[in-house]
This record gives structure tokens, sequence and C-alpha cells, in this order.
């Protein structure tokens, strides 16, 4: 059940030690990547914060390094489920038309208001706008049997390498401050360590709020030109490689993930905005749990503008996503690994992407349909039963 923007909510920190970094591990069953995840989590109140601070609370991003290593090494929120999985969308019925312009109402507007879309969101709209707008309108299907094993795993890969110590969000400010922490202290274990993962990112996509986590980040220690090569892990039930349209899909999600981080390396993360859009707060005081957390971790904030200039100064420190991203594929019953599909960054490719989608979201036009040489979509999809696509449908177009 997800809460609402004011409630509280219970989050939580990963600790580690200096000899071995405790690093959790995302796992993605073959059929998650035919359901549909929603985005994000609300929040409440606005005013930006004077960026004439920023220099004030500059620490070494080394010093902050050092300090985080001895006591917090990840923290996340966790509202019902995480950044990019605000759990199940509830809708009813179909589309509501707009009888004034005689279209579509914008399910961006409908359903992702100042919320944003997650990346997900974008993966399974190319994967089925039509799923995906079932998705919105019904609600998620529940986990399947090869879902529940596949975070069954997940939970014991997490509880071999992490203590996971629970700290109380109040607020909406409290949520954030919590993600771009996990930003910070995963960047400078990127930087020192050369490895980090299940990392969070905020930012723009062709100009709509976009959330989203990072699998993986490697940065070889020893090279001189060092760039974060990102990566993805996702497992198979069985001991074979995916098909093409599974493997674009996985694709556009890492394209994604760096072009969210090329621009936050950038400095393209408008502040103002961000607090706008998501209706927070930024001087708010943030509670005693997150404030002792940030102190120990050598990044101390009272506020959430505290944390946001940590987190603009730790992306300046940040240098841009290796052109090469990476998708592993493992079998979820032994994790062996099955292969590797390394491939270039293709920036027009994913910008006409991201449009198609965007088209959907905003209304501009009616879901479409996969092709016909990718109707075995259908196959494993849990509104089959009422598609137009299916001649058998109860629905009719």
């Amino acid at each position: 059940m997800s809460h609402s923007p004011s409630s509280p909510t219970t989050s939580t920190t990963t600790v580690s030690d200096d000899k071995n970094p405790k690093i959790p591990i995302e796992i993605v069953t073959e059929e998650e990547m035919t359901l549909i995840e929603a985005a994000l989590t609300a929040a409440a109140a606005a005013i930006a914060a004077p960026a004439a601070q920023f220099h004030r609370n500059y620490r070494s991003i080394r010093s902050i390094t050092l300090l985080s290593k001895r006591g917090l090494s990840s923290c996340t929120a966790t509202r019902s489920t995480d950044i990019e999985d605000s759990g199940r969308v509830v809708g009813s019925g179909s589309p509501q038309k707009n009888k004034k312009n005689k279209g579509i109402v914008s399910f961006l507007h409908q359903y992702r208001k100042a919320r944003g879309l997650s990346v997900t969101d974008f993966t399974a709209t190319e994967w089925c706008e039509k799923q995906m707008e079932y998705v919105l309108l019904y609600g998620k299907p529940k986990k399947t049997k090869a879902m529940q094993a596949g975070s069954a795993r997940h939970a014991v890969l997490e509880e071999e390498v992490i203590k996971r110590v629970k700290v109380q969000a109040e607020s909406a400010e409290d949520v954030w401050a919590i993600k771009f922490m996990n930003f910070i202290v995963g960047a400078n274990q990127l930087i020192f360590d050369g490895l980090t993962r299940e990392l969070p990112l905020v930012g723009f996509i062709e100009g709509v709020w976009t959330v989203g986590i990072i699998d993986e980040i490697r940065m070889p220690v020893s090279e001189s030109t060092r760039f974060p090569i990102l990566v993805d892990t996702k497992t198979r039930v069985r001991a074979t490689l995916p098909s093409e349209p599974q493997r674009r899909n996985g694709r556009l999600q890492l394209m994604c993930y760096k072009n969210m981080w090329d621009s936050l390396i950038a400095d393209r993360f408008p502040s103002q905005k961000f607090y706008e859009f998501f209706s927070l707060n930024p001087h708010q005081i943030l509670n005693q749990e997150i404030r002792e957390s940030t102190a120990k971790s050598g990044f101390p904030s009272e506020t959430l503008s505290d944390v946001v200039r940590y987190f603009l100064n730790s992306c300046s420190l940040l240098p841009k996503a290796h052109d090469r991203l990476l998708l592993r594929y493992e079998l979820q019953e032994d994790q062996t690994l099955l292969g590797e599909d390394e491939f270039a960054y293709e920036h027009d490719w994913l910008t006409d992407q991201i449009k198609s989608c965007l088209e959907f979201w905003q209304g501009k036009r009616e879901a479409s349909f996969p092709p016909m040489e990718e109707r075995w979509k259908c196959r494993f999809c849990k509104f089959a039963s009422i598609c137009p696509t299916n001649p058998n449908s109860e629905v009719k177009s």
C-alpha cells in the first residue's frame, strides 16, 4: 500500500566497513521486463534556497568519503517501494476524453502530476503502450512466481552483504534528502573504490522530470582516463539469451541512465524548478536521525537545500559516463553468467524513442500496439483477455 506524502515512512540505511563495502544487488526476472513498474513518491509545499549559500557548506569529496566510510555507506528511502516503483497505481475505466480538444487526456498529467516519470515508465511504454495504459487504468498485476523467486534471491544477496538500519522519514523532504544522501555516498564510493550500485538519479529527459536507479557503475581506479561504465544485470528463468526486443528494452533503460547522468554532470539540474515541481520546501528542517546521519557521513545538513548543495557539488566532481554500456544476463537458478551485451550509446535513437513514448504520455495520440512480429509479447501480458489485439478479447476496438 502506498503512503500519502505527509504520512510518516520508514526508510533504511546501509552500513559497511572499510574492507568489505556492503552493496545491494538488484535482481530483475525475465517476466518483469514485460510488466510495468509505476513511478516515484510525491511531496509537500515549496520555495527554493538561495544559491549563494553553496560554497559555505563545501567540503572536499575526500574528507566526506573518509567520514562516510566510518558510518553510513548508503541509505534508501523505502516508502512502500523504491524511487522507481511506487507500487500499484489505481485507476478505472477507459481513457477520459478531452471534449474541448477532442483528444485523450494526458496520462502524464493524470497519473504523474507533481511526480514525474520513471525510467521504467519509458521502458514499459516502449515494450507495449497498450499494456502501459491498462496498468495505469486498472493497476499493476500481482507478482508471478518467477518474480517472487527473483525477489527472494534479492533478499538473500542483500542479507549477505548489508546491514539495514531503519531511519524514520517524517516528510517528503526527508525522503528526498535520503535519496540525495544515497547519491553522494555512492559517488564517493565510485571515485575511491571504483564500484557502486543502486545509485538513485533524478533529472530531465526531453524536458520531463524523470527518476531512476542505476544498477551498477564501474570506474577502473588504475586507468588514467576514467569514465564511469553503467551496467545493468538481469536474471533469466531459462538458460537462454533474451530476444532482440528484450535487449532493445534493456539498452533503452541504460541509455536513459546515461542521459540523466551526463545532464547532472553538466550542471543541468535546476534546483528551483525541482522544488517547485515536486512541491518541496527546501528550508524545512530535516528530522534528527537524518541530520545525525549526514553529520556522521561528512556532509552535515540541516535542511533539504543543504543536502542538495552537497549533491550538486558531488555531481560537479564526476566525469561523464562512458559511451559503452553493458547489459549482463544471469541464470536465476544458480547466478551463472549467460552472456553480456556491450553496446554504444546512441543519442539520436534514444531521443526518437523518448519522444515517441512522450506522445503517448502527453495524450497526443492513442496507445499503439507492438508490431506483428512482436505480438508474442501478448502471451506474457496479464491484460490479454481485454486487449483488442486478442481475437477473443472481451473488449473490441
